[in-house]
């Protein structure tokens, strides 16, 4: 029986006037794919916990940084190489907009984008997904009029 994956992170955004920007990092492996900071799910850690490090490790951030929104949360579900994957996101702003980023190794690149441009970056359609529906909550719960 194969072991489900499980990886957990934020879609980090922040607010620069009045624009709402998402933090996508480019990995340094594989496809070099585009996606918030996340990571896999160690023994005897919680979904949150794993966010949290994750994050910091990936972009710097501790919980201090953010505020995080425990009732934005989107999960993806799909395969990887025949294994089957969860990934969870909550929704996180930035608090100070003009923080810089400290990229791991593990990235090699990172761009603050608009949320259409996101959705091309992301490539993913369920990537594209999630950020709709953060982009709908933002819009909803948090964006200054």
């Amino acid at each position: 029986m194969s072991v489900q994956k499980r990886a957990c992170g934020f879609i980090i955004f922040r607010q620069i006037q009045d624009a709402i920007e998402y933090l996508l990092m480019q990995a340094s492996y594989g496809e070099h794919h585009w996606s918030p900071p996340k990571g896999h799910v160690d023994d005897g850690e919680t979904d949150f916990e794993t966010a949290l490090r994750e994050t910091e490790e990936e972009a710097g951030f501790v919980k201090n940084d953010l505020k995080i929104f425990q009732d934005a949360k989107v999960e993806l579900k799909y395969n990887v190489n025949g294994t089957p994957k969860t990934v969870i996101y909550w929704l996180a702003e930035l608090i100070n907009p003009n923080q810089s980023i400290r990229m791991s190794s593990e990235h090699q690149a990172y761009k603050w984008l608009g949320y259409q441009e996101a959705c091309n970056l992301a490539k993913y359609a369920d990537m594209q997904n999630a950020l709709t529906q953060v982009n709908e909550y933002i819009n909803k719960n948090v964006k200054k009029k």
